[in-house]
């Protein structure tokens, strides 16, 4: 009998130069880069370059990405057409999910042409994700689109397309940690099914799709959705042992907290914390972050268990104004780059995923009974 790992824990599936999550030491690495050295010393435009390129851009090559990056944010009008009739209640990760795939029907080009092309469909994805959630929230709204501007980061842009303004420096640069951080992290969920679909031959648009189906949900890109939510139900600090006492009684799940991989601290974690505090401090709102911490510490006293990214990445994206429901699919946006990459190195030495199972239905030679029978 075949040895059966469910959730294919344990299992080394593909080899890759992209991303190391060695989880008993809570070490985070982007193409040998500790996360550490990265986050707050690079800009997300950075870390595409080291995604798609292996390697730190000068400031010539970060230029060309930049430019490349900022050429691409026009959608076709057709998506913009659906993101306006699309239902205002819609969740937008589902939104986001549906105008991805409506964008490779407007690219003509399939990713059996050269590498340039792949790379191209890339650097377009990376780029236009955001502008696709920012015009839905303005859209379901009822407010006007504001036209692409070529002059903005990544962060920048989409804080600009969502509220009309030019962001803050200091959220600027918080965002643009936020998808630093959040840029890659191995062979997750969402990025081995785009890897899963990409080797198959389909295009990046499906693989992505994919991907995005699978981050929507409460166990992987949801869950800082559910942070949130849990601390509104929590109201305030005072409340927070005993909501918390009664949810471990009746043996709740703590949004937030634990990790499938990291046994230790979540290494993103305390960049997060860090800028909540920060954030909380300046909008006057410190109780999230409060509460957030006094959590975090019964539940490492009583369980041994720590805050993961979800947990501190809520309280930032709250504190600068972003709706909640927008919460995974920023978490989409920065994730944008490392699935990208994935699928352009799943075709760079591709072998289709076909794994076994283990058959456990009914005894085999079951004889049909004539239906009148049954």
């Amino acid at each position: 009998m075949s040895v059966v790992s469910k959730g294919l824990e344990g299992i080394v599936a593909a080899e890759t130069r992209l991303g190391e999550v060695n989880g008993a030491e809570g070490i985070l690495f982007y193409c040998g880069y500790d996360i550490n050295e990265l986050a707050g010393k690079v800009s997300y435009e950075e870390v595409v370059h080291l995604l798609f390129y292996n390697r730190l851009p000068n400031q010539a090559e970060l230029d060309k990405l930049t430019m490349a990056l900022r050429a691409e944010r026009e959608l076709p009008q057709g998506v913009i057409d659906f993101l306006k009739s699309a239902p205002k209640n819609a969740r937008p990760i589902d939104v986001m999910r549906t105008a991805v795939s409506m964008l490779g029907c407007y690219d003509m080009k399939r990713h059996d042409v050269e590498v340039g092309e792949n790379l191209a469909t890339a650097i377009r994805l990376v780029s236009q994700i955001g502008v696709v959630a920012a015009y839905f929230h303005r859209a379901r709204q009822g407010l006007e689109l504001p036209e692409v501007r070529k002059d903005l980061s990544e962060a920048a842009h989409f804080l600009y397309l969502m509220s009309g303004e030019v962001p803050s420096k200091e959220a600027e640069q918080t965002l643009d940690v936020a998808y630093v951080l959040h840029a890659e992290h191995g062979f997750n969920a969402s990025t081995f099914t785009a890897r899963v679909v990409a080797s198959t031959l389909s295009d990046m648009y499906s693989a992505i799709s994919a991907g995005i189906g699978a981050l929507k949900g409460p166990l992987h890109g949801g869950a800082n959705e559910g942070v949130i939510h849990m601390l509104q139900e929590i109201g305030s600090l005072e409340n927070v042992d005993a909501w918390v006492e009664d949810a471990l009684a009746q043996k709740k799940k703590i949004m937030g907290i634990g990790h499938r991989v990291y046994k230790v601290l979540d290494p993103r974690a305390p960049h997060l914390c860090e800028m909540a505090i920060k954030l909380t401090s300046q909008l006057g709102e410190a109780k999230w972050i409060q509460m957030s911490e006094r959590i975090a510490e019964i539940m490492r006293e009583r369980k041994g268990l720590n805050a993961n990214v979800d947990f501190y990445s809520a309280t930032v994206y709250y504190s600068l104004d972003i709706p909640t429901d927008l919460f995974t699919p920023i978490f989409a946006i920065a994730r944008m780059s490392g699935w990208t990459a994935h699928v352009l190195e799943q075709w760079s030495e591709n072998r289709l995923f076909r794994p076994l199972s283990e058959y456990v239905g009914r005894p085999y030679g079951q004889k049909v009974v004539p239906i009148a029978k049954r």
